[in-house]
């Protein structure tokens, strides 16, 4: 089983979005995270829905950037 809480810094690294973007989706309650300790994680369920939402989306502006 994939474990449901990864970082915050694995979530940058998954999703291409700048840190600053993706605590602002945390304050929203966009995605889901929660504090353990004295680090935040993230579920990971959350971002992975999250992402196939935006990249479904046909507002562009909600998927990071492409390469």
């Amino acid at each position: 089983m994939i474990d449901d809480w990864i970082t915050t810094r694995e979530a940058v690294e998954l999703s291409g979005y700048h840190p600053d973007h993706l605590r602002r989706l945390i304050r929203e309650g966009t995605i889901s995270a929660r504090k353990f300790g004295i680090v935040w994680q993230v579920s990971r369920q959350s971002l992975e829905t999250y992402l196939k939402e935006a990249k479904d989306s046909t507002d562009k502006r909600r998927g990071p950037k492409e390469e």
